[in-house]
């Protein structure tokens, strides 16, 4: 209601002025600067010029309130929910606008009639366009800042010395996987979890899809998250900014980790490929996991159960307790049972380790 008040008072004085002016431009003279303003004030007509324009100043000023303070409000709710880099980015833009119209200011000073208005106009038009400058230019404008600000980085040495924890940036698919909370558990990571909060809304989005499977998989991510903040004895550091220009989360995670000068974990193998191109260092579970697998050699004897068939006619297949796969040549008569196998040779691939053996009875006939 105030502000609806101060337009009305605005519109009034805007109007008597303009009906002021008219009165002037009829008679050949500008009201507000010439020197035959004391003679015109002395008639009666321009008394009721300046009255009618202040009506239809109120009258305009009424109409237009309702739009002018929703304008406002829509203004001030977008100014409220901008991140507080881009608000003091948009204020600085403003502010130089706005001292670009002071140095301008002694050429159009001299104007006369409605020209008078015109510094109080381009003070506002200013403002807005280093304000829109501000907005859209934010992220040139801060990178240019901190480069400014940049300090040398320091020296492996220098930053054991000062107490500097590596970040360690983790990604949707690791989070998913599970197997980060039993590695953090053992103590084997060092330095702060960084989970990233455009990482949570991609879960939470997951946690919230209508496919079952997806679902599962994300509500099994947001449960090894609370594990690793309540339960094991690890930093963890929500990392609420974002870089809106970029749409991929990976794109993301790379920038964040450049930033950070931290390192990527996941089991992505995409992921893992854009972080070696991008110089990203990168902790990979499943490069881990295959590197801690027991070494087995061809020669050795082992004991397996064979659980189902192979690929190929007569084979069986069994596995190892880490989850690696044994093909047994004719093992297929020997499902569901546990017996002694001879490793005859071992492949490694991207996918992992495949363990190919035979039967030790065949071994024992021959």
């Amino acid at each position: 209601m105030v502000i609806r008040r101060m337009i009305q008072l605005i519109g009034l004085l805007f109007g008597a002025m303009a009906g002021g002016e008219v009165y002037g431009w009829a008679n050949g003279a500008a009201v507000w600067s010439s020197p035959s303003f004391g003679m015109l004030q002395q008639s009666g007509t321009y008394y009721m010029n300046v009255a009618l324009g202040a009506v239809f100043g109120v009258i305009a000023a009424s109409v237009l309130a309702g739009p002018i303070v929703r304008a406002l409000q829509k203004g001030v709710d977008t100014m409220a929910d901008m991140p507080l880099r881009q608000l003091m980015i948009g204020t600085g833009g403003m502010l130089a606008g706005l001292l670009l119209a002071v140095m301008l200011y002694p050429v159009v000073a001299d104007l006369d009639g409605l020209g008078s208005l015109l510094p109080a106009v381009m003070a506002l038009a200013l403002g807005f366009v280093g304000l829109r400058i501000g907005v859209l230019k934010q992220e040139e404008i801060a990178a240019g800042f901190a480069a400014l600000l940049e300090k040398p980085k320091a020296t492996p040495a220098e930053d054991e010395a000062r107490g500097f924890e590596e970040h360690k940036i983790l990604d949707t698919s690791v989070i998913i996987d599970g197997r980060i909370a039993d590695i953090c558990k053992t103590g084997f990571i060092e330095g702060t979890l960084v989970i990233p909060e455009f990482v949570l809304e991609e879960l939470q989005h997951i946690a919230d899809s209508s496919d079952l499977l997806k679902r599962n998989r994300g509500r099994r991510g947001l449960d090894i998250l609370n594990k690793i903040q309540k339960e094991l004895d690890v930093k963890v550091l929500i990392y609420e900014g974002d870089f809106e220009e970029i749409g991929e989360v990976d794109s993301k995670l790379v920038k964040l980790a450049k930033a950070l000068r931290g390192k990527v974990v996941t089991n992505d193998f995409n992921l893992n490929k854009v972080c070696e191109l991008q110089g990203v260092s990168v902790l990979n579970i499943n490069d881990l996991a295959n590197a801690v697998k027991p070494v087995v050699l061809p020669g050795e004897e082992i004991i397996v159960q064979v659980i189902k068939d192979g690929k190929e006619h007569g084979q069986g297949v069994a596995y190892l307790d880490d989850g690696t796969m044994i093909v047994v040549e004719g093992g297929r008569d020997y499902i569901g049972t546990t017996m002694e196998v001879l490793v005859t040779s071992v492949l490694q691939t991207s996918a992992g380790r495949m363990i190919f053996a035979k039967p030790k009875l065949l071994e024992k006939a021959l």
